[in-house]
């Protein structure tokens, strides 16, 4: 191990040397360990400039390499990526980046008189500081930045006069310009709206305004007191009413909830995305959709991250593996409830859903254990996707095999994690990225539906 440290140390002595040498407008960047794990690629997001990997952030990830969640899988992979880049080089060689950056593990962890005598306590955080303060020193404050999706660590380096930045790869620009999936037209002459019933679709061609909608985009057309419900579809360039349609008992009580039973009910669309504050129904429709076309799949699959309070992981908790997992899906099986309380214990309906959950047709499970599974034919529900990461959606999508729907739900302003925020968070990422693809659609619910209290704590508080 010693041996391999000197390697490293002369290594970093060698690449400093060559970072002295280069433009002044080449950058240093240090990262954080949170930023490997939140993206294991990261280390080519920099373009031509250098990259620094502290030592610390090498220590940390060891503490993460077992396990099957996301951030376990990320530091493995990081490690990978890092001993495929390096190779066969000799350590004075420097580590070139396919970008036509360097990469750099350092050692420089040491504490000089003014950082010692401000932070005394000897934390990974603070060797990571004293590693970009380092440089900072050495190569100038305008050249370096530290790189943190930790909040007050970049605070403690900006105190301490070193530049510090969120990881921005992955992050939409602005969250209130988030694509909403619908949209509200006033003014609509009456003789279109009246045309829009009779024929049920019209080409947009015989608006009288400009209008470029994305497809399955979603509008309310509005003349007074009178309105139609509409979306887009691309093929035949027309709008197409949406009619009000009732799912496994449940009837949508507003017009973002009729759009959502469209998307979720249509077999055209591959990928849908629900997002809004809680009590707007989202969870809800897309349960009672997901029964209401059971026939057309082989299962229905709901989860949801776990996120354990005071980030204690699940393996504390006494039990089994089902009995662990049990309290985090508690509000998966409060909406299968709400559904099963439209009927009579005695109606088929209702014995329907006991049914379905035995022969495990509906299945209730942990997100950690999707990875290296394929479905196929199957409509999967996934809550609460503000506290997955871009990486981890990307996953998730890429299980489906054929004649698989997959929904997402979540409120991108409530984020459980750490290290997530309303603009890099998985749901928002995947909203922006997806809009304008045939197969998806997208809804903003607005409207609180689950009680009136509910609905003013959700807005007062």
């Amino acid at each position: 191990m010693s041996h391999i440290f000197s390697l490293i140390c002369i290594a970093y002595d060698a690449i400093m040397r060559a970072v002295d040498t280069l433009p002044d407008e080449n950058k240093i960047f240090v990262i954080d360990t949170n930023v490997v794990l939140y993206d294991y690629r990261s280390i080519y997001s920099f373009q031509e400039h250098t990259v620094i990997v502290p030592i610390t952030l090498l220590e940390e990830i060891d503490r993460f390499k077992r396990g099957n969640e996301i951030i376990n899988y990320n530091a493995r992979e990081f490690t990978r990526e890092l001993d495929a880049l390096i190779g066969d080089r000799l350590p004075g060689e420097g580590v070139p980046l396919p970008s036509g950056g360097m990469l750099a593990v350092s050692t420089d962890i040491r504490k000089d008189e003014k950082l010692g005598s401000v932070f005394w306590e000897d934390s990974p955080d603070h060797r990571i500081l004293a590693l970009a303060y380092n440089l900072s020193v050495r190569h100038g404050g305008d050249r370096v930045f530290l790189v943190s999706k930790d909040i007050n660590l970049r605070m403690k380096a900006k105190s301490v006069g070193v530049h510090a930045e969120d990881y921005e790869t992955g992050k939409i620009k602005d969250i209130d310009e988030l694509y909403t999936g619908k949209s509200l037209v006033e003014n609509m002459s009456g003789e279109f709206i009246d045309r829009l019933y009779r024929e049920g679709a019209v080409v947009i061609d015989a608006l009288d305004r400009d209008i470029a909608p994305h497809p399955n985009q979603y509008f309310i057309m509005r003349n007074g007191t009178r309105s139609a419900l509409t979306t887009y579809q691309k093929e035949e360039k027309a709008l197409r009413i949406v009619e009000k349609k009732r799912a496994y008992g449940i009837t949508p009580r507003n017009a973002e909830q009729t759009f959502s039973l469209d998307a979720l009910m249509n077999p055209a669309i591959s990928l849908v995305t629900l997002s809004g504050k809680a009590g707007t129904g989202k969870t809800l429709m897309a349960l009672a959709a997901a029964l209401e076309r059971r026939k057309e799949y082989k299962q229905i699959l709901l989860a949801r991250p776990v996120i354990p309070l005071s980030n204690r992981d699940i393996g504390y908790l006494p039990g089994d593996i089902a009995e662990k997992i049990d309290p985090y899906m508690q509000p998966l099986y409060d909406n299968l409830s709400v559904i099963k309380n439209q009927f009579s214990e005695e109606s088929p309906d209702f014995k329907r859903i006991a049914e379905m959950v035995t022969n495990g047709k509906l299945h209730i499970m942990a997100l950690a254990y999707i990875r290296g599974r394929s479905l196929s034919k199957v409509y999967f529900i996934v809550d609460e996707a503000q506290n997955l990461t871009p990486h981890e959606v990307k996953t998730i999508i890429t299980r489906a095999g054929e004649g698989t729907k997959i929904v997402f739900t979540g409120d991108p302003h409530q984020i459980d994690t750490p290290y997530l925020d309303s603009r890099s968070n998985g749901l928002t990422y995947l909203i922006d990225k997806m809009k304008g693809q045939d197969i998806y659609a997208h809804v903003t619910l607005e409207k609180g539906e689950r009680s009136h209290l509910a609905e003013l704590a959700s807005d007062l508080l």
